[in-house]
């Protein structure tokens, strides 16, 4: 009697099936991460990690000349640069210090109370043109946090952990530049998603 063999399913129809409350359990389990909702998952930030948001352009300007970050998500248009819970209370402060106060920039700081939209986990397939993806994944692993740029008494332990301030100083002047070119070109350098979490506005025009 013959046997049917049913062909090998597609990472696509395998994403399908496992659904967004399996990636909800997913970070849960794998990174220790707080999650909300199913249609999208959000991420709950200011626990374990809080996100710097920047236009896409300015990001990707960042990645090239920082070496070493923590996680970074992209979603359409915006990029998401994760970096030690506490930061964003710091970032003000920390841009003034930088001699970036007063300077208008696209940039916001997710903090206690904000959501950013998950990305789908690393390796499993990818959903619809625009959707968050990592650039950067996270470690598998609940210790992660200890690698997220920080400064000083914000969770750094030194050794191979990204420096906050340097990160903050080369996001800011990407922001800036990035600014400068659409007021000379007139093309657009933002686009966040229409579902964007509340943020903290560090300035604007």
């Amino acid at each position: 009697m013959a046997l049917t063999v049913p062909p090998p399913r597609s990472p696509l129809v395998d994403d399908e099936r496992v659904g967004r409350g399996d990636r909800a359990r997913w970070y849960e389990h794998e990174l220790g991460w707080a999650t909300e909702g199913t249609a999208p998952v959000r991420l709950l930030t200011g626990l374990r990690f809080d996100v710097l948001e920047l236009p896409a352009a300015a990001g990707h300007a960042v990645l090239r000349r920082v070496g070493r970050t923590g996680p970074v998500a992209l979603t359409g248009k915006t990029m998401g640069l994760l970096v030690a819970p506490g930061s964003a209370d710091e970032l003000p402060g920390l841009l003034d210090w930088l001699e970036w106060g007063g300077v208008a920039l696209t940039l916001t700081a997710l903090g206690r109370g904000g959501r950013l939209t998950a990305p789908e986990p690393p390796g499993w397939a990818s959903g619809l043109p625009g959707a968050a993806v990592w650039l950067r994944p996270p470690e598998m692993c609940h210790e992660g946090e200890s690698r997220l740029p920080a400064l000083a008494g914000l969770g750094s332990r030194g050794g191979d952990t990204p420096d906050l301030v340097r990160l903050v100083d080369a996001v800011a002047t990407e922001c800036h530049r990035a600014r400068l070119m659409h007021a000379r070109t007139g093309r657009p350098t933002t686009g966040y998603s229409a579902d964007q979490s509340p943020a903290q506005p560090l300035a604007f025009s």
